[in-house]
């Protein structure tokens, strides 16, 4: 084998400082639909083919948390182009500070920027 069989990522786990708050960003705001909940420190969200699973630290792994304010993740969903302005809306509606308005950038994406409640980027972009 010269390569491994990795084909995409389908479960992505993000270690919530703030394990209320950031369930209810996720759930309320983003509308995400749980697949799964494991008890207080584990919930999972079907996200297309991804499973995104919300933690507390000290479970299966307790490293120190990042300081406050400083960035440690990213995450991008895709949309369809004429879908990201209205991300931006329902967003808007919902008082969710927006990074910066949907922009056209010179790699060929249109992106919208905000962050979750633990401060980790969120971006909804569609490919021009």
């Amino acid at each position: 084998m010269t390569t491994l069989p990795i084909h995409d990522i389908s479960y992505t786990v993000v270690f919530a400082r703030d394990m209320p708050a950031m369930r209810a960003f996720y759930e309320g705001m983003l509308q995400f639909s749980i697949e799964r909940e494991l008890g207080p420190q584990w919930i999972e969200y079907r996200v297309g083919a991804n499973v995104l699973a919300l933690t507390s630290r000290g479970l299966m792994f307790d490293d120190p948390a990042p300081p406050h304010g400083a960035l440690s993740l990213q995450m991008a969903f895709r949309v369809a182009p004429r879908e990201v302005e209205a991300c931006a809306q329902f967003l808007r509606d919902r008082g969710v500070p927006l990074v910066g308005e949907p922009t056209d950038q010179p790699w060929g994406h249109r992106t919208l920027f905000f962050r979750d409640p633990d401060g980790n980027v969120i971006e909804i972009y569609a490919e021009l």
